[in-house]
């Protein structure tokens, strides 16, 4: 009964700590685009921090559940833009700029000893100050990849303009090829949870690409964020 009690009071945790995370992303991307000139985002309803304008059903499962996930597009006019490259690059920034600033932020709180009379609201405030910086930090890294429809494709569009049969390659079948890492990385964190699934995870493992991608880029975009507080704290 105890083991439950702990396993919900984490899931509320996590759940909690992405609703913060994710509509500061979004709300990111929106408040670019209308300050850069384009008032779609204000008009559709996404200028706001408030979550359910952002949430995407399946994203907020997968966030809640295996640490990153996705949310609802904010649609923009790139030809509303002042500055139409400028406001491109900036807007698809944007998101993954305030999720590392809010790592930042946030990860001082992961530093914090909390003492409470109940151990398992204890644990929930505990990881919910690890889930808020553990979660920038991963929803920033995962808009990083350069597969649509991902901040990180964002940018390439913008930036680039050449049309080759590399970019129409992965502009028609990136999302497909991101779904498919996806799997392969649940694979892995649902075999590795028992231990009679330990050679099909061993197997999954040497093809999680997205894996690999995470784990690297969170400790070299981490290793700083250490330092900066190392020196402070």
């Amino acid at each position: 009964m105890q083991d439950f009690v702990l396993d919900l009071f984490l899931l509320m945790a996590s759940f909690l700590a992405v609703c913060i995370v994710l509509p500061l992303h979004e709300f990111a991307h929106a408040f670019v685009a209308y300050k850069s000139g384009d008032l779609t985002p204000k008009y559709s309803g996404r200028l706001t921090l408030n979550p359910l304008a952002h949430f995407d059903l399946l994203g907020l499962v997968m966030f809640t559940l295996a640490g990153f996930g996705w949310a609802k597009p904010v649609s923009i006019n790139p030809m509303n833009f002042k500055h139409y490259k400028r406001g491109l690059v900036l807007t698809a920034i944007a998101g993954v700029v305030i999720n590392y600033i809010s790592a930042i932020l946030f990860f001082p709180l992961t530093q914090l000893y909390i003492s409470t009379s109940l151990w398992a609201l204890d644990m929930f405030i505990k990881y919910f100050f690890i889930y808020l910086y553990s979660y920038s930090l991963a929803f920033c890294i995962f808009n990083l990849i350069p597969l649509p429809p991902l901040d990180g494709w964002r940018v390439v569009e913008a930036t680039n303009k050449r049309r080759g049969k590399v970019y129409r390659f992965f502009e028609t079948y990136g999302n497909y090829i991101l779904l498919g890492l996806i799997g392969i990385h649940l694979l892995v964190e649902i075999t590795s949870r028992f231990s009679a699934l330990s050679i099909a995870c061993q197997i999954f493992s040497y093809i999680d690409i997205l894996g690999f991608i995470m784990s690297e880029l969170t400790f070299y975009l981490g290793w700083p964020i250490f330092k900066l507080w190392g020196l402070i704290l």
